[in-house]
């Protein structure tokens, strides 16, 4: 099975973070929580989650995963400041592993430098500044290009779910 990681920071959109994990987890894929700081707890915007951050961005390397999941809400927006969290996601996208971001997750991708001609979707707030990052912005509900699989909102959460289980090879819905 596929080992993912999900980067988070607090004020993460609840339910772009439960759905997609619960999905692979069901899956039998194994699923590492990757943030600032190890044993943090942070909470989702809605109060809904609160999750524990299972290891330090700067202590992971993208050789240890095979794929990678953020999240939307704020949470993007705080990781994107953290040298480390931006290392791992060029990382990942370097050695052409799996990305898959969802609503304002596109804010982290344009830090990490990976957007540039790509054809992406995010939340319709962020499509300027991810077209002057040099991606194609679309607006349907999944895009996938090369490594790359993105996403608009939490409606969107199903096809979002079922994009990256087809890519790791177990296409089934919780």
């Amino acid at each position: 099975m596929a080992r993912i990681a999900i980067v988070l920071a607090g004020d993460f959109e609840d339910s772009e973070f439960r759905v997609p994990y619960d999905h692979v987890r069901n899956a039998g894929h194994d699923v590492t929580i990757v943030g600032h700081e190890e044993g943090l707890v942070v909470a989702g915007k809605k109060g809904h989650e609160n999750v524990v951050i299972e290891r330090e961005a700067s202590k992971v390397s993208a050789a240890e995963f095979d794929a990678l999941i953020i999240p939307g809400g704020y949470s993007p927006d705080r990781l994107r400041t953290d040298a480390a969290v931006v290392l791992f996601v060029r990382q990942m996208a370097e050695q052409d592993k799996l990305i898959a971001a969802i609503c304002h997750a596109g804010s982290l991708l344009i830090e990490a430098g990976i957007v540039r001609g790509k054809t992406v979707t995010s939340w319709p707030s962020i499509r300027t500044d991810l077209v002057n990052a040099g991606a194609r912005w679309e607006n349907v509900a999944v895009v996938e290009d090369g490594h790359l699989i993105t996403s608009r909102q939490p409606d969107d959460l199903p096809p979002f779910c079922d994009a990256i289980l087809a890519r790791l090879g177990k296409a089934v819905r919780v």
